[in-house]
């Protein structure tokens, strides 16, 4: 399914979400005064009985929507660290290799450890080069497994080559899970949703208005505002690495600072 929303910025769509309101208001009050000056049988009573039912809509959509944008931003929040462990655990396992691949593993264990905090800098809407440094991790991890394969054959021993086949697929599932969980977003449609239950809302408070023979409220402008804020930070929590709200991605930098300074594993260097 093709996503127009996602690739806009959160702010831009907060703004076209506050002008749409601010017309669709004036235009609800033109429409409900024209009403009144027909002399139509339509009493603000009616209209304020229908606000309070779409007000009633559009707090449970809202509430529903920030609860998912919220719950997937935690979910990468906390697969950055995980991956991050199973990172930190294979390194720290590939001690127990044999000598004839003990080094060739950390080294490629470092440099997948590069690729992915290089991938923690780049947006998720800049498609190419993501898929690029996830193709050149995606091949790290097929040579840290034909490692394993190797240390398998060499000292099949479970308390070793067993421990370090353990951590790696660890490392792999996370990968996985991690990039599964930076392309789970609000679906669009929801947003949809969302956002035509509110400009409903702003329609039927200027109707309202207009039927009552008075301008809008300056609160009534407010509450709009108020409820635009609250969609831009639901859009701002799905984009995980853009915007005002990021996800902290510093577990893995401070992995990669620690084992490039020879500190990770309590501070212990084990000989080459």
């Amino acid at each position: 399914m093709i996503e127009m929303l996602y690739g806009e910025s959160a702010a831009l769509v907060a703004v076209a979400l506050l002008i749409a309101a601010a017309v669709i208001v004036e235009l609800g009050y033109f429409a409900g005064r024209r009403i009144k000056e027909r002399g139509r049988d339509l009493s603000a009573g009616r209209v304020d009985t229908v606000l309070s039912s779409m007000l009633g809509v559009l707090a449970l959509v809202l509430a529903f929507t920030f609860s998912l944008s919220l719950q997937r931003f935690e979910s990468r929040s906390q697969a950055v660290v995980d991956e991050a462990n199973a990172i930190g655990t294979a390194y720290l396992r590939s001690y127990l290799l044999p000598t004839s691949i003990r080094s060739d593993s950390r080294e490629l264990l470092r440099d997948y450890l590069d690729l992915r905090v290089q991938s923690t800098r780049i947006s998720t809407d800049l498609n190419a080069a993501r898929r690029a440094v996830l193709a050149k991790a995606a091949a790290a991890q097929n040579v840290l497994w034909s490692y394993a394969r190797q240390a398998a054959e060499e000292a099949p021993n479970p308390v070793t080559s067993g421990l370090y086949i353990q951590s790696l697929n660890d490392l792999i599932d996370a990968f996985g899970r991690r990039n599964a969980t930076l392309d789970r977003h609000v679906p669009e449609p929801v947003l949809y949703v969302l956002y035509s239950v509110f400009l409903i809302v702003a329609g039927v408070v200027g109707f309202g208005a207009g039927v009552a023979g008075h301008r809008p409220f300056l609160v009534s402008y407010i509450m709009v505002a108020v409820v635009v804020l609250l969609m831009f930070l639901i859009v701002d929590l799905d984009r995980p690495r853009r915007g005002l709200i990021r996800v902290d991605e510093t577990s893995l930098a401070d992995l990669q600072t620690a084992i490039a300074a020879g500190t990770y594993g309590n501070g212990i260097v084990p000989p080459h």
